[in-house]
């Protein structure tokens, strides 16, 4: 399992002061709203930083970080992902899970094993899990009761059910 999170990627500076665009890679951006650290993964390293203030614009969340006040202190870090560790991530539900948790997860049908989740795509209706299916190529497997049979984290195994026309 992944003990650190991604939330969000920088997408662009927002200003001159130091705020970033971040797109968020999180089911709730209001959960910006909540954060006090994040860390920034440059690539080399980790910098944890300090979540000063936050503003929602379209589909983005503009952060500021506590310290950074000048737009070429964060310009090179466009691209990078903030993260946050597992035990500051928003609690699951029942039947939920971290889409980090999922890829590369073993999937097995009823007959034997089918192949690895290669990615999660998110829909308006469910998510749809993008299987590399050793016999099928891609398949597109939506997330819903009637498909996902059993799915253990500790193990990284899924059992599936492939309903008429699937593959």
């Amino acid at each position: 399992m992944e003990e650190f999170l991604q939330v969000g990627v920088i997408s662009s500076t927002h200003g001159i002061r130091g705020e970033v665009k971040v797109f968020p890679t999180t089911d709730d951006p209001a959960r910006f709203k909540k954060l006090k650290k994040v860390l920034l993964d440059t690539g080399r390293d980790r910098l944890e930083l300090e979540v000063q203030s936050v503003k929602f614009f379209k589909q983005f969340v503009i952060v500021k970080f506590r310290g950074i006040d000048n737009i070429n202190d964060i310009e090179k870090y466009k691209g990078k992902s903030l993260l946050v560790p597992r035990e500051d991530a928003v609690e699951l539900g029942e039947n939920e899970y971290y889409i980090a948790d999922l890829i590369g997860m073993e999937v097995f049908t009823e007959e034997g094993r089918f192949g690895v989740l290669k990615d999660v795509m998110e829909t308006g209706a469910n998510e749809v899990y993008i299987i590399d299916s050793d016999e099928h190529g891609e398949v597109l497997v939506p997330a819903i009761h009637d498909c996902i049979l059993d799915v253990d984290i500790a193990e990284k195994v899924m059992k599936i059910h492939l309903l008429d026309g699937l593959v």
